[in-house]
């Protein structure tokens, strides 16, 4: 799980931030090493991996997290919202990133954002979701092309959608 708060160590390294869950578990010195240096070479850090967390700082926290699942041989990622702490430059990176990780290791992720333009970009399937409820669910083209509700089609597009209040007035044919 990846949360907002990356949550690391600044007085470990990037090695031992990653590797830290397992320790807790006993792993042994050897694999534990061999398993954090093969997430390392999935994250792209191999060359940082004995530095301080800032240097690949974005990175090392989903090391932390997403690391821990690749150390783990998750199954699933839970992101929330991950990249929110990040300035534009950087998520655009971490984006592109999550998106080369996620199709690399072929894991299920479910991923929460308030992002449209993050969610439109990562997504393989889109659940969107007004007040705690499941409005429509759908490929990115498919809810950005046929929304089902006025909140889908106001929520998505930057500018957003044009709505325009209208009355329907039908008249009947006597022929």
């Amino acid at each position: 799980m990846v949360f907002q708060d990356y949550a690391l160590y600044p007085h470990m390294t990037i090695l031992e931030n990653i590797g830290y869950p397992l320790k807790v578990r006993g792993v042994s010195k050897t694999e534990l090493r061999e398993r954090v240096t093969n997430a390392a070479k999935s994250l792209n850090i191999e060359p940082a991996i004995g530095t301080s967390p800032r240097a690949a700082f974005w990175r090392t926290a989903a090391a932390r997290r997403g690391g821990a699942c690749i150390v783990h041989h998750a199954q699933v990622f839970l992101f929330d919202e991950p990249l929110s702490n990040l300035d534009a430059k950087l998520r655009l990176d971490a984006r592109g990133f999550l998106k080369h990780l996620q199709n690399e290791l072929e894991i299920t992720s479910v991923y929460v954002t308030h992002d449209q333009a993050e969610a439109m970009a990562l997504a393989d399937r889109i659940a969107i979701m007004d007040h705690g409820k499941v409005v429509q669910v759908g490929t990115p083209q498919e809810v950005y092309r046929k929304p089902r509700t006025i909140f889908v089609a106001s929520f998505l597009g930057n500018p957003p959608m044009n709505l325009l209040p209208c009355k329907l007035i039908c008249f009947a044919s006597r022929y």
